[in-house]
């Protein structure tokens, strides 16, 4: 019996992918508002109804992309943290590397960070299940900012009186040991990226920017440097 059932495990983890896949392909060519479980199973061989054994509905479908894509990312910069030795490489250098992994996951899988960060599918409401995978990325900055405020290597940056109270809240929701003058920085630096690297990714920079890639790095220095993290050798 346990051989019967791990085969069919097997099975069903193989559909399952060749599902997700089948549905990444039509997120390239017809964009996420289009994605239809008929098409994906028609080009599968499939008929509809075994493909909703799999996946009930078109939003269940679009939740699990969504949580690969955001899970893919948050991998990406957990690697690219990992790689640094963190008593050696300074704060800023790390925050760096992790932006720079990211944006170079965002422009080898452009489809799949247009579904986590584009426009909203029209109708589809994203369920709790998408909330840890979307975060992972942003812990590992409040991470790199923790580690240096615990080592001393952090300088506070202003924050005005009206954003204190906020910036407490937020500290205290998700990003406990880091102070709120490095908070309310970590989250305007955070939406930062992500809007340079869709700037980058839909166009916008067309025919404005030719060195990005220096653009890009440049920019995620300067917002390290935002929340207070230091340069190497800085005092």
């Amino acid at each position: 019996m346990s051989t019967i059932r791990g085969a069919r495990e097997r099975a069903r983890i193989e559909v399952t992918a060749a599902i997700k896949d089948e549905a990444r392909k039509q997120l390239a060519e017809e964009g996420a508002p289009k994605l239809s479980l008929r098409a994906v199973a028609r080009e599968l061989g499939m008929v509809s109804s075994a493909l909703y054994r799999y996946f009930p509905s078109r939003d269940d479908l679009l939740t699990a992309l969504i949580v690969d894509a955001f899970d893919a990312i948050g991998a990406a910069a957990e690697r690219a943290v990992a790689e640094q030795a963190a008593g050696e490489v300074p704060p800023a250098e790390r925050w760096v590397a992790v932006s720079c992994a990211v944006r170079e996951w965002a422009l080898a899988h452009p489809h799949e960070y247009a579904l986590i960060y584009g426009s909203p599918v029209p109708g589809y409401i994203a369920p709790m299940d998408t909330v840890g995978p979307a975060a992972r990325v942003g812990l590992v900055l409040i991470d790199i900012v923790r580690g240096a405020y615990r080592a001393g290597h952090l300088t506070l940056p202003p924050l005005a009186d009206e954003l204190r109270a906020d910036a407490e809240r937020m500290a205290a929701d998700f990003a406990e040991g880091v102070p709120p003058e490095s908070v309310a920085a970590l989250v305007a630096a955070w939406a930062q990226l992500f809007g340079l690297i869709s700037f980058e990714l839909f166009g916008q920079f067309n025919r404005v920017v030719e060195e990005r890639e220096a653009l890009f790095r440049q920019t995620a220095g300067e917002l390290a440097r935002s929340v207070g993290l230091r340069d190497a050798g800085t005092a």
